[in-house]
């Protein structure tokens, strides 16, 4: 017993001892403790605003909608490009999250109990049970519109995983009774809505088409002075310029986007109210100087001859454009939304994608007389006092045989007024050879006829030539000729200019000066545009004006006088016809002018493409009736009085 009392002592005390690596044991724990503790106090009072940022980031959305684009008026302040709205029914996912998970339960119970053993995946059971539920409340819609439309699975899916906060879109661009219809039927508090949008809408339909230009979808919009930058972001599409003024001022047109800022759960869906909201902004306005009533004239006279051509005519006094018209074009509203393949292949079949008023370059025929007319007198080496040939219909010179194609000729000894109201391309042949190609091509320069007018729009041309005998070389590898110098004093020849181009010459000679920079900004009160002087005497400008009176009333053109149709009573013209040959057996039916003669307003340039090889007088009778039926709209719109213009503001 002593024995076993004094082992069970010792084991006692042996218990009370303390081991040295035990201690240290603590003191490791005591030390973990104490890191933890400098740790946790570490993150919550030096990086508490670090780690609310990782939380905002993951429990924030951000969802930009785009604003309306502004509208653009015509210089009398009528609406020419506007926004309508555009009705879809759609579905806003977030809001199923329950529904999507009671019938993902009742799909895999399905499977289940039918003892298959090859079972979709979870991820395969998740999609279908969307694609159930979302094709369920479609048929509520098919229902109320009596259509039968199926859900697009895949479309669906992609939708969830990228855009799970945007609305999903289950109809587009409904009718107005049917959105009506919707409106009457579905729930307000359901997750089924009928969503507005605003589309382009052009209420002159392809009124100034090539001008006015269209919009294509944006997905990248951005919105200025929102907050969110750094959030995961969802875009509904907007809208940006692809083409024509649309495309030119895209920046004032565009409208500031708005947003929503919201918080999202684990699962991605919306949390009720939204955070942070912003209104989107309607885009500024823009006036043009385009006049719908003089647009819309020279349009359908172009049509009638059934043949691709264009008409510019502008303002004299600003160069500001009052028509730009090309044929054959399209309908703006086929671009709302979107393009249609099948239209688009229509538009290339009909060759109606270019502008020809600006993007085209044809030779300018006899048209191109009143440049020669001027270099050579300028030069000095006309007189138009003076007879410089005899005109018998033909003569040969240099072994070369050369014909006066305007009424074959028997001119007779003309002077330079009869010359050009007559056409004689005798007469010009001897005025390009004594002024030299060089001084002709110099002269042209002078009016920038060798160059793009900055004009407002995108794909002006810049195929314009105005050759010399260097240009030949260069781009033919061969020198110059006499007969070059004789097909260009009359405007064919290596001569290539656009009828936009010819309609600011003609505003140049107009207002006696060798320039004219048109615009499509209509500015009221605009001041006179100020070049430096063409250079003819009085004596010389005279003759010049003679000659092209003498076109409207005895000459070429004189369907303009002789036809009650066309004319334009009280109204002198001042006009040159023309028609050039084109590669490919085709030609160019030109005709310039300006009215009042005596005082100009109003300065046009007409070219209508033609099939008949050689045909002579095609500018009088095709394009000289185009520029008559502007003509007759502006004088008549001018005795009326011009309205004043009354703008929308942008918000309207």
């Amino acid at each position: 017993m002593a024995d076993l009392s004094s082992q069970s002592g010792n084991l006692v005390e042996s218990h009370k001892g303390y081991d040295p690596r035990v201690i240290l044991f603590y003191f490791v724990i005591a030390l973990l403790l104490v890191a933890l503790a400098v740790g946790i106090a570490y993150q919550q009072l030096f990086r508490t605003d670090e780690h609310h940022e990782r939380e905002r980031m993951q429990s924030q959305r951000r969802i930009l909608v785009p604003g309306p684009r502004g509208n653009i008026y015509d210089r009398d302040g009528r609406l020419i490009v506007g926004n309508r709205p555009r009705f879809s029914v759609v579905l806003y996912l977030d809001e199923l999250r329950r529904e999507f998970r009671r019938e993902y339960i009742r799909i895999r119970t399905n499977y289940r109990e039918t003892g298959d053993r090859d079972l979709p995946s979870p991820s395969q059971m998740e999609q279908i049970a969307r694609t159930s539920v979302v094709q369920r409340y479609l048929d509520q819609v098919n229902t109320i519109l009596g259509r039968d439309h199926k859900v697009d699975g895949r479309d669906l899916t992609r939708h969830f995983v990228r855009e799970l906060l945007l609305p999903y879109t289950l109809l587009d661009d409904l009718e107005p009774t049917e959105y009506a219809s919707l409106l009457e039927s579905l729930p307000v508090s359901s997750p089924l809505q009928v969503y507005t949008s605003s589309t382009r809408y052009y209420p002159y339909g392809p009124a100034a088409a090539h001008t006015l230009g269209y919009v294509g979808i944006n997905p990248d919009i951005e919105a200025e002075d929102f907050s969110g930058e750094d959030l995961r972001t969802f875009k509904l599409k907007g809208s940006i310029g692809r083409d024509g003024l649309e495309k030119t001022y895209d920046d004032r047109l565009q409208g500031e986007a708005g947003g929503t800022i919201f918080r999202v759960d684990p699962a991605g869906y919306r949390i009720n109210p939204p955070l942070e909201k912003k209104q989107p902004v309607q885009g500024e306005n823009v006036v043009t100087s385009i006049d719908m009533d003089l647009q819309q004239a020279a349009e359908a006279k172009l049509r009638e001859f059934e043949s691709p051509g264009a008409a510019v005519a502008l303002d004299v006094r600003t160069g500001e454009v009052l028509v730009l018209a090309s044929v054959p074009d399209y309908d703006l509203g086929i671009f709302s939304p979107r393009l249609s393949f099948a239209d688009s292949q229509d538009i290339e079949k009909r060759q109606a994608w270019a502008n020809r008023a600006i993007s085209s370059a044809y030779p300018p025929g006899s048209t191109f007389k009143i440049l020669t007319s001027i270099a050579a007198m300028r030069a000095g080496h006309v007189d138009p006092t003076e007879a410089i040939i005899d005109c018998q219909g033909s003569f040969v010179r240099g072994g070369r045989r050369y014909v006066c194609y305007n009424g074959r000729g028997h001119h007779g000894e003309v002077l330079l007024p009869e010359a050009v109201a007559d056409s004689c391309d005798i007469y010009f042949y001897e005025a390009g050879w004594r002024t030299t190609a060089e001084q002709v091509a110099a002269e042209a320069r002078r009016f920038h006829l060798d160059r793009p007018t900055g004009i407002e729009l995108p794909h002006e041309t810049g195929r314009m030539v105005i050759p010399d005998n260097a240009w030949k070389v260069e781009h033919m590898g061969q020198k110059w000729f006499p007969g070059d110098t004789a097909n260009m004093a009359i405007g064919q020849g290596f001569v290539l200019v656009s009828p936009l181009e010819m309609a600011c010459f003609a505003a140049s000679v107009a207002r006696n000066e060798v320039w004219t920079q048109p615009t499509l900004r209509h500015q009221p009160n605009a001041p006179t545009q100020r070049h430096e002087s063409i250079g003819l005497t009085a004596a010389q400008r005279a003759a010049l004006i003679e000659g092209m009176v003498g076109c409207t009333t005895t000459g070429t053109a004189k369907v303009l006088t002789n036809l009650a149709a066309l004319r334009v009573p009280g109204v002198t013209i001042a006009g040159k016809t023309g028609t050039a040959q084109i590669p490919g057996d085709k030609n160019a039916a030109w005709f310039i002018c300006f009215a009042p003669a005596e005082k100009p307003e109003i300065a046009i340039a007409v070219v209508i493409e033609g099939d008949t090889a050689g045909e002579e007088f095609g500018g009088g009778l095709y394009a000289a009736p185009v520029a008559s039926r502007i003509m007759q709209e502006y004088f008549r719109k001018k005795n009326a009085g011009r309205p004043t213009p009354v703008i929308k503001a942008a918000s309207e």
